[in-house]
């Protein structure tokens, strides 16, 4: 059983909360946002023993600290990742935990790699599908952001769930996913659309991420300004990393 408890995060996060989940008959907490009335209920009603995160980012750890000392979970972190989970959290992990093994909470919750939003980047299968924290969203898409996106892992991500074919995908925001694998190909189509734009604005003879941003984006972005910008320059790390663009950091060119 799934328990799915929608925390308030305000302007951290789409849109204004992070859904923290308890797996494993709530043996498992994942991704407790901040403290919050109804999650705590919750923590106590189900009295876990362990907790993890999909990833490091404040609107999924934030109140990892604050569980973890009120209800003595034991704490993990992604294997290879303990120094960068410590920093982000304020808590040094318990123990480790790698991508095709399992924490050991009820029968065993398997850990599925799942980089690109962020290097770290986990999830977690449950009985009836997969704690996917922020790979996947039912509308719109995901951040993949330079410097700590990476569009390949991103990619393969979004095709190693597709193959998957869990029964539904459990976001961090917005609604529960039923059909996953419509929401990976759209998603996949998504980024390899805005990728053929970007490649063909450099094409054009645009260098600069600014540049780009204006030639790729049909819509207005003045308001994410910086968010469309490191994304471009994600897409150009991709690009170069694939031979089919030259990019030293601030110019590009084929």
């Amino acid at each position: 059983m799934v328990t799915r408890v929608p925390v308030p995060v305000g302007d951290g996060a789409p849109p204004g909360q992070t859904a923290a989940y308890l797996l494993a008959d709530g043996d498992l907490l994942v991704d407790p946002a901040t403290r919050s009335p109804a999650l705590t209920e919750a923590v106590a009603a189900a009295e876990p023993d362990h907790v993890a995160v999909t990833h490091h980012h404040r609107d999924h750890a934030g109140g990892l600290a604050e569980y973890a000392a009120a209800f003595d979970l034991t704490v993990w972190a992604r294997a290879g990742r303990a120094a960068a989970f410590e920093s982000a959290t304020g808590v040094e992990p318990d123990r480790t935990v790698g991508p095709g093994s399992e924490i050991p909470a009820g029968d065993g919750v398997p850990v599925l790699d799942a980089p690109g939003h962020a290097p770290e980047h986990v999830a977690f299968r449950a009985a009836d599908g997969l704690v996917t924290g922020d790979l996947a969203v039912a509308d719109g898409s995901v951040a993949v952001a330079a410097p700590d996106g990476d569009l390949r892992a991103y990619l393969t991500s979004l095709r190693r769930v597709h193959a998957t074919a869990p029964d539904r995908l459990y976001p961090a925001h917005g609604p529960v996913i039923q059909d996953p694998r419509a929401a990976c190909e759209r998603l996949l189509c998504h980024r390899l659309r805005r990728e053929r734009r970007v490649l063909a604005a450099v094409r054009d003879g645009h260098a600069a991420p600014d540049d780009i941003v204006d030639a790729a984006y049909e819509k207005d972005v003045a308001a994410v300004r910086d968010l469309a910008r490191a994304t471009v320059v994600a897409h150009l790390e991709k690009l170069a990393v694939e031979g089919r663009v030259d990019w030293n950091g601030t110019r590009a060119r084929v």
